[in-house]
């Protein structure tokens, strides 16, 4: 399976994922609780959409090497996404290792479950194909999030008495219900495709759909908000907490999935239509796996564990983010250096073959 090409939107997209991640891993680990609510809202605020994001443009991607070329047998190319997506459930728990060393190296994480879920969405790049295929994708992602809601108090239930198997399954963004997203990515990425493939004219009426769309779902957050609000208004208690996780319900759902429809929307006018380069996004969405991997290292064991560091200035703290971003910005240009160096080190050297005799 070829390399996908790079899509500059979709970097950019990326690059703000791991910035919002950033934030919110450093806003959890740096910010004394002295600070009170403020603290409070930028954890919850700068969780919202992270997530989300990556989950989202795992599907999102995935048909993209088949772009210019027919589908092969999916028993032929699904070996490839199995092998891709152990590679990273293995770095998620080789992060318990390195930096969570007060959780079973087993216990789930959105590494794992991004894994898991290019292996388990795979086959929806088949089934994406066919109009009715789209709608069993999204009718089985809307399944898994309404099946989930019903067995929340269930959930919470089983996971107290489970511990150590909910702390594998039923844990930080668990596939139940976080396949969800990926799903709606793999029927999105296969409408973009089809869309690009007919022409400029044709992508950018996808996004404004799709645009529109997003406008749509936060205005229905507001009728919401407006109609029956939640109590806090903005907050981890008007979601779902299940074994001391979060997952989005009701208004938050509006809010994030207008939010990322409006995201994806914008970064693709930015930087297709207008042009404009946001070569920092750029080199951060590029490297993002290991960003994510680098970044926890750096922001908990070096600077929580082993310095010991708690902001109690917001000026403090938003200067020493800066300086982790344009720190993980160097690391990364190097990385995008050597990579393609380690990547044909690894390549097999063709033989010499001797002549034959004539």
């Amino acid at each position: 399976m070829s390399r996908p090409e790079r899509i500059t939107y979709l970097d950019v997209l990326r690059g703000i994922a791991i910035v919002l991640m950033v934030v919110n891993h450093t806003s959890r680990w740096w910010v004394d609780v002295s600070m009170g609510w403020p603290r409070y809202w930028l954890v919850y605020g700068s969780m919202l959409l992270p997530a989300t994001i990556f989950l989202f443009l795992v599907g999102f991607v995935l048909p993209l090497p088949f772009r210019d070329r027919p589908l092969p047998p999916l028993a032929q190319a699904w070996p490839n996404y199995v092998r891709r997506g152990l590679g990273i459930v293995i770095a998620g728990l080789l992060l318990n290792v390195i930096v969570f060393r007060d959780e079973p190296v087993y216990a789930g994480g959105v590494l794992q479950t991004i894994g898991l879920c290019v292996i388990l969405t795979a086959p929806g790049v088949w089934i994406a194909r066919s109009h009715a295929g789209r709608i069993a994708l999204l009718a089985l992602a809307a399944l898994l999030y309404v099946t989930f809601v019903f067995a929340v108090p269930a959930l919470r239930t089983w996971a107290a008495q489970h511990v150590e198997v909910a702390r594998a399954l039923v844990y930080d963004f668990p596939l139940w219900p976080w396949l969800a997203p990926p799903l709606v990515g793999v029927v999105a990425g296969t409408m973009w495709l089809a869309a690009r493939e007919r022409g400029p004219e044709a992508e950018r009426r996808f996004f404004g759909i799709l645009a529109a769309a997003g406008v749509a779902c936060l205005i229905a957050y507001d009728a919401w908000e407006a109609l029956w609000p939640t109590t806090p208004r903005f907050g981890f208690a008007r979601d779902f907490v299940v074994n001391r996780h979060w997952t989005p319900r009701g208004a938050s759902l509006l809010l994030i999935g207008g939010s990322v429809a409006i995201l994806m929307s914008l970064t693709y006018w930015v930087c297709e239509v207008r042009r404009v380069s946001l070569r920092p996004l750029v080199i951060l969405g590029q490297t993002a796996m290991m960003l994510y991997f680098l970044h926890q290292v750096l922001a908990y064991t070096l600077v929580k564990e082993a310095l010991g560091w708690s902001f109690h200035s917001w000026s403090l703290y938003w200067a020493w983010n800066v300086v982790l971003i344009v720190v993980l910005l160097g690391i990364s240009k190097v990385w995008l250096t050597l990579r393609p160096r380690l990547r044909r080190g690894r390549r097999p050297q063709p033989q010499a073959t001797a002549p034959t005799a004539a």
